[in-house]
């Protein structure tokens, strides 16, 4: 299962429900796809296809929804 946390633009924002328990979002976009761990701050993770302008938007959106992803995060997995 993958929920959906939010789109904005051309991008999907989600997570997987048996990925690994670090806090993180997946980011999917027309071109590719990057992650960012959420904790202990948001940074990168990994990146697939996505040229450096394009991940750097996607990381200023997960900021911008921080509290929204944090939020979805601990709904979903009971925190």
């Amino acid at each position: 299962m993958s929920p959906t946390v939010f789109r904005q633009g051309n991008a999907k924002f989600y997570f997987f429900s048996r990925e690994e328990s670090r806090m993180h979002i997946h980011a999917l976009t027309p071109d590719g796809e990057a992650k960012f761990w959420m904790e202990p701050t948001i940074e990168l993770a990994k990146t697939i296809k996505l040229k450096p302008q394009e991940t750097a938007r996607l990381r200023e959106i997960v900021k911008e929804h921080r509290d929204e992803i944090v939020h979805a995060w601990n709904q979903h997995h009971k925190r």
